[in-house]
């Protein structure tokens, strides 16, 4: 990036010849900008450069914390031009257009806004840190190189287009190219959607309006409300993508899509739609393999819990099972361990439904159960083929729960998914679908319930000072606990930012085993667990807020304390 700063500055005497050699050396190995370089560099901190490059060029210096930049950012739809130069728009009059800046001298954003506008740019300075920050919550984490070479689509065009007909369903040719409005809104979401990290998107139809949704850090967050018109044109297009049938509209139907961002990133995404009363409601799951963070020292597990999985893993036999409710983070866990486990000497392989995580070196495989080829089949197909280590994705059934128990058996790691409520209540679920006590007592190694909680946001979480909190759960009162900014800041979204896992970790003591045989309940199992030292969800999601890592809030939301 085109930039004079780091010499002006040096003319100017606020650095040396030296620095200014460094800055532009890091521009151009970083493709940082050149107040990024200065702060990175620790030439000046973010807000002595915006004093001196304010004093120098004679600009205003403000704090986007004191303006409402979002609605006209939005209504101006330069969101390219924003996040390739990561400047704001700020005040709109019919000939002039106020940016905030953190580099003056970077001219090339100054000739494209006013090329994109048709308006005279006045310029603003705005530390590089503030800038950055109000792009993200606009727009979400960058995306490098993004192969982005539709043009925008503004409210107008999208408001002018008209409700599909059935005599055009059949051949909607103008909804297969690539430069249609109606295309290009729909990249538009896809690519907004990686940016801010969703793990689903939802298109809605009802009578009178129609809404798109995004889940983000389990959260359905609205974003775009289109004409409610546009329904039957946007999910055309939708199942275009997916190569799904775009002329039947009476039944559910499943596809993928696959987005290619740049040259290295691709994303998969899962498509559902389900007739609804006015129309197809479709959801795409995205399926982020590079997003997924598969380093167990960041899930969430504390020391104990973590050594415990560990030496579950080690094990050469024997059963692993994660429960939870669905996008509890199972199958991140599942994977984490694989990934320690995969080596050159071990052969894994995977019965998944979908594969949602590609790792080199194991063998995975996509069930398929409309043709017969369901967690079963694949799992007979394995033990054939082998195998030290086995992934089943879920056991839905007594048919794959006695393969997997026998594999267990016969000298292999087993590591499978179960949709309980908690780690004792998977025994009793196991037994009720008809596995023996005393296959359970042989197999099992490990059992781990878990839940995803928003962390707070460690920037502006700010001290709950509620005295019921401390009286209920037996915090001592030397402990801080925080809850979040309802605010927010430029690092996050109402005062969180990611997730954590919470977790409950119960391995097969001996005295464990034992008590199966008398066909305990799920309360007995885990009263004998944490005479054992297991922490259950609530005590462990209790230990998240005391170490200020969630609010008292969101555990009521996921754990309901």
């Amino acid at each position: 990036m085109l930039t004079n700063l780091p010499t002006i500055l040096r003319q100017a005497n606020s650095i040396s010849l030296i620095q200014e050699q460094s800055v532009v050396e890091h521009i151009q190995a970083s493709g940082a900008s050149a107040p990024e370089a200065l702060v990175y560099l620790g030439i000046f901190d973010s807000k002595d450069l915006t004093s001196h490059i304010s004093e120098i060029f004679g600009l205003t210096a403000i704090q986007l914390e004191n303006t409402d930049y979002q609605a006209l950012c939005e209504q101006l739809g330069l969101r390219e031009l924003i996040t390739k130069y990561n400047v704001i728009p700020l005040n709109c009059s019919p000939s002039m257009l106020t940016l905030a800046v953190s580099d003056p001298t970077n001219l090339q954003a100054e000739d494209d806004f006013r090329f994109a506008t048709g308006l005279q740019i006045e310029m603003v300075l705005a530390s590089s840190d503030e800038l950055i920050g109000a792009v993200r919550r606009l727009y979400g984490r960058s995306i490098s190189n993004s192969n982005s070479k539709l043009k925008e689509i503004s409210q107008d065009e999208l408001a002018n287009l008209v409700e599909v007909s059935d005599d055009e369903i059949t051949s909607i040719e103008d909804l297969s190219k690539d430069d249609s409005p109606v295309s290009r809104f729909i990249n538009q979401i896809l690519v907004d959607a990686v940016r801010k990290g969703a793990s689903d998107i939802h298109f809605e139809p009802y009578e009178e309006s129609y809404r798109v949704r995004l889940r983000c850090d389990g959260i359905l967050v609205e974003t775009q409300q289109p004409a409610s018109q546009l329904s039957r044109r946007l999910s055309a297009r939708l199942k275009i993508l997916s190569k799904l049938d775009i002329s039947e509209r009476r039944l559910p139907q499943d596809g993928r899509i696959k987005l290619r961002l740049n040259e290295e990133m691709a994303i998969d995404m899962r498509v559902s739609t389900l007739p609804t009363l006015w129309g197809e409601k479709i959801v795409l799951r995205l399926l982020d393999s590079s997003a997924a963070n598969l380093d167990i020292d960041k899930l969430g597990y504390s020391d104990e819990q973590k050594q415990l999985y560990l030496n579950a893993l080690q094990r050469p036999q024997g059963m692993i099972l994660m429960t939870g409710p669905t996008g509890s983070g199972k199958t991140v866990s599942l994977y984490t361990g694989l990934r320690l486990l995969n080596t050159p000497e071990r052969n894994i392989s995977t019965a998944e439904d979908p594969v949602e995580i590609n790792l080199s070196g194991i063998n995975q495989v996509q069930v398929t159960p409309k043709i017969g080829f369901g967690f079963a089949e694949a799992l007979r197909s394995f033990l054939r083929q082998d195998p030290d280590i086995v992934m089943v994705g879920e056991i839905r059934d007594l048919e794959t729960a006695e393969i997997a128990i026998k594999a267990s058996q016969t000298g292999h790691l087993v590591l499978s998914t179960l949709h309980t409520n908690s780690a004792a209540e998977t025994v009793a679920r196991l037994s009720n679908m008809g596995i023996e006590p005393f296959n359970l007592a042989s197999s099992l190694s490990l059992i781990i319930a878990q839940r995803l909680a928003r962390r707070l946001c460690k920037h502006c979480k700010i001290p709950d000072t509620s005295s019921h909190i401390f009286l209920k759960h037996g915090i001592a009162n030397e402990h801080t606990i925080y809850q979040a900014n309802k605010a927010g800041c430029n690092e996050c979204t109402k005062g969180y930012s990611g997730r954590v896992g919470i977790y409950e970790v119960m391995p097969f003591s001996d005295d464990l085993k034992e008590s199966l045989i008398t066909k305990p309940n799920a309360l007995e199992i885990e009263q004998i667990a944490k005479k054992n030292g297991m922490k259950t969800l609530q005590e462990s999601g209790i230990q998240k807020l005391i170490e200020g890592t969630t609010s008292y809030q969101e555990l009521q939301r996921v754990l309901y304390l």
